[in-house]
């Protein structure tokens, strides 16, 4: 009798136990199927444990997030004080406003603002031009890049994140890029940074405003450490995004959100999962589900037929990768 009993408060212990980090969770809105993106992870950039994931290792097109590789591998090569000047090729890229024209000049650090802020389509490839000579020369020192720091499901083709066959990452490791990131001082300030004026040393004055909405939401005020978002309709919305939760690093990656209003929704739905997991009020997740992943492929395939692929400074092959653009020194 005492045997069962024993037995008994036993299974009943961990009965409530289950059911209450199930409660929980549900309390939350963050239970597996409430997190929209087609990809996620919540990783302790302290321990690189993974905290939530849902398909970590899918590869999709990474959208805009790519500009932290490219980013990096520009503060690798280029000072942020030297001076650029804006081609031609790039004044007819496609870019969100401000626009940047043929002619103008900025230094490293305006352009690297105006890419991680605002998210500059003409600013990534001003910077690859400056470093390599060309976008096409400039992604294979990206593919350095992560090569170096391991990563085996990431492949870049364009600095921007435009669409491109054969580019792609997963949501795994964009959270160790962006942790890679959070090593360059620079990149860190900016991503921080709400809003911004920069001047082309041609006179040009700019406002540039952070894409990512959750630097100003008053839940994670004092928190935030800052992230970077994209778009593409192959992608949908993207964002790789760094919070403290008790001087703790955790890093949320979420690629294939439907919309802008569920990206951020499933970002603070990710940091409030890990948070109670590490309060030990639940245990990781991992979910696979499954995704028809040629749906994904077909569409970057179909966006890769732009302008972007047509000028003529892209066509153009190169056997050696130039390290600095003579050109654009000024």
């Amino acid at each position: 009798m005492k045997k069962f009993l024993y037995i008994f408060f036993i299974f009943l212990f961990f009965f409530l136990f289950i059911n209450f980090n199930i409660s929980k969770a549900l309390k939350s809105n963050v239970y597996p199927e409430n997190i929209n993106a087609i990809s996620a992870v919540a990783i302790d950039g302290d321990t690189g444990k993974i905290l939530f994931a849902k398909n970590p290792h899918l590869k999709i097109p990474p959208a805009s997030t790519v500009k932290l590789v490219t980013a990096m591998v520009v503060l690798d090569h280029l000072s942020l004080s030297q001076k650029v000047k804006i081609s031609k090729n790039v004044s007819q890229l496609p870019s969100v406003s401000p626009k940047l024209y043929e002619g103008e000049i900025y230094t490293v650090k305006d352009l690297l603002y105006l890419m991680l802020m605002k998210s500059s389509n003409q600013a990534a490839v001003a910077l690859a031009e400056a470093v390599a000579g060309s976008e096409e020369n400039f992604s294979i020192l990206m593919n350095m890049k992560v090569h170096s720091l391991g990563l085996k499901n990431s492949h870049f083709v364009t600095a921007s994140g435009l669409p491109a066959p054969n580019q792609y990452t997963t949501s795994y490791e964009l959270a160790l890029i962006f942790y890679e990131a959070l090593k360059y001082p620079i990149i860190k300030e900016i991503i921080n940074t709400p809003v911004k004026i920069i001047t082309s040393k041609t006179g040009r004055t700019l406002v540039i405003k952070n894409t990512n909405k959750l630097l100003r939401d008053p839940e994670l005020k004092g928190n935030i450490i800052g992230g970077k978002t994209g778009f593409t309709r192959a992608s949908k919305h993207c964002l790789v995004n760094g919070v403290y939760i008790k001087n703790k690093l955790i890093i949320t990656s979420v690629l294939g959100s439907p919309n802008r209003k569920l990206l951020w929704k499933d970002s603070k739905n990710l940091i409030t999962f890990a948070k109670m997991v590490l309060e030990n009020q639940t245990t990781p997740v991992y979910i696979t589900t499954v995704v028809n992943t040629s749906v994904l492929v077909n569409k970057a395939l179909k966006k890769s037929h732009t302008k972007h692929y047509k000028t003529k400074h892209n066509r153009k092959k190169s056997k050696k990768i130039f390290y600095k653009n003579k050109s654009s020194k000024i």
